[in-house]
């Protein structure tokens, strides 16, 4: 089987639990729609599980995004040749507004791995994609972390740059793809943010699927499987 989360932003034990609840074994892939670090208590620990799975194909988000750029010029081993010009003031401005944003926890876990282990995490982050086509049965499912801003029916999904993929929420009201069996799969918005929805449930209108259900924030983790259609839900921290 097939099944595809989102945005579980270092909630370890819900993650755990949604892999159990799913029967998650060998034979079948799990796609994660990117946010997998910062505001939850273990973000390291679900990277370092996820990168010990061949058969979870991981989608990057714009919290992970952060997380890299941020991490790996702070990881870089200082010397007397680039000491003065290591960390400008816009590198610092970007690392507290990501502090700010939920990367504390995340920067304190990071910061005291070992060197080799900040490199392993930081190139399997450079690896994650930043899209995938899931095709089932005649139904194509197009994964991406955000939306597809400045959208275009015949834009291929390699011609957006990284905001328009990982920052710029999706149009829930309004279907992309004229083609009914395409179906934009994202997670980023929570779902109890979109308008007429106000659940904390995977939505699914207008060739949409928003898998964001605020797990973090006391919602939901949901799984949904590709084959079956069907979506599975652990209720998120207290």
């Amino acid at each position: 089987m097939r099944y595809i989360i989102s945005d579980i932003h270092g909630c370890y034990e819900q993650y755990q639990k949604l892999l159990e609840k799913i029967n998650f074994t060998k034979e079948d892939v799990l796609y994660v729609l990117g946010d997998v670090v910062d505001r939850g208590p273990e973000p390291i620990r679900v990277l370092r599980d996820m990168m010990n799975r061949p058969n979870v194909i991981f989608i990057l988000g714009n919290h992970d995004f952060i997380m890299y750029s941020i991490m790996k010029k702070m990881s870089v081993e200082i010397t007397e040749e680039n000491y003065s010009g290591h960390l400008t003031e816009d590198d610092m401005l970007a690392y507290h507004l990501w502090i700010q944003d939920g990367g504390l926890v995340t920067a304190e876990q990071f910061g005291k791995l070992h060197y080799d282990e900040k490199m392993d995490i930081l190139d399997y982050i450079a690896e994650a994609s930043l899209f995938e086509i899931i095709d089932n049965g005649g139904k194509e499912y197009r994964l991406v972390h955000a939306g597809l801003a400045n959208f275009a029916a015949d834009k291929r999904l390699e011609e957006y740059d990284l905001y328009e993929l990982l920052e710029e929420r999706a149009d829930y009201t309004r279907r992309y793809y004229p083609d009914k069996n395409i179906f934009l799969v994202t997670g980023h918005t929570p779902t109890v943010f979109i308008d007429d929805w106000g659940k904390t449930e995977v939505y699914r209108k207008n060739g949409h699927i928003a898998m964001d259900c605020g797990c973090v924030g006391g919602g939901k983790l949901a799984a949904f499987c590709v084959e079956m259609e069907a979506i599975v839900y652990v209720e998120g921290p207290e």
